[in-house]
């Protein structure tokens, strides 16, 4: 599959890529996965955010199809949505969407698809970088911030998610 490949939204849902591209404006878009530091990072964060889930209800998904605009389907690494919500494709937004930095990740690129995220709703939307073991924020009105405390939050559900969980001391 090459940046160029060109279907209709309706083929791109009823299609299984291996793995998932993005989907904007009719072009696919690769995304960068496979490493083991972004496979850790992942499963940590899945596995402290999924066990929360029954006390903050919510559910946890990886790799979720969403919904940002009418020409555009992100698959972020991780999301988080309302316990009740079963849309095969996310058509509502989630509470948080989470990107895990990959070495072939340029900023660029992962800023569009944080900024697509923000303006379809989303009102927390986090960046981790498990290389040089920092992460970033957004939120509508607010640029990508570096996370200086070492706390990542979200504040609804109300989370707070010490960055030594996600890269504990190895």
């Amino acid at each position: 599959m090459g940046a160029t490949t060109r279907v209709s939204l309706e083929e791109y849902l009823n299609t299984d890529y291996e793995p998932d591209c993005d989907y904007v404006d009719g072009v696919l878009e690769e995304r960068n996965v496979g490493r083991k530091r972004h496979a850790k990072a992942q499963t940590r964060l899945t596995l402290w955010l999924g066990a929360r889930e029954r006390q903050y209800g919510y559910q946890v998904l990886v790799e979720q199809r969403v919904k940002v605009a009418g020409a555009r389907v992100r698959v972020p690494d991780i999301c988080v949505t309302a316990a009740n919500d079963d849309d095969e494709v996310q058509e509502r937004p989630p509470f948080l969407c989470i990107e895990v930095w990959s070495p072939e990740d340029r900023m660029k690129r992962v800023e569009a698809r944080l900024k697509d995220f923000v303006a379809a709703g989303v009102p927390a939307v986090w960046l981790i970088d498990p290389y040089s073991k920092q992460a970033w924020t957004m939120t509508e009105g607010t640029p990508l911030k570096k996370v200086e405390d070492g706390v990542l939050r979200c504040a609804s559900p109300a989370l707070e998610i010490p960055l030594s969980e996600i890269w504990p001391e190895e």
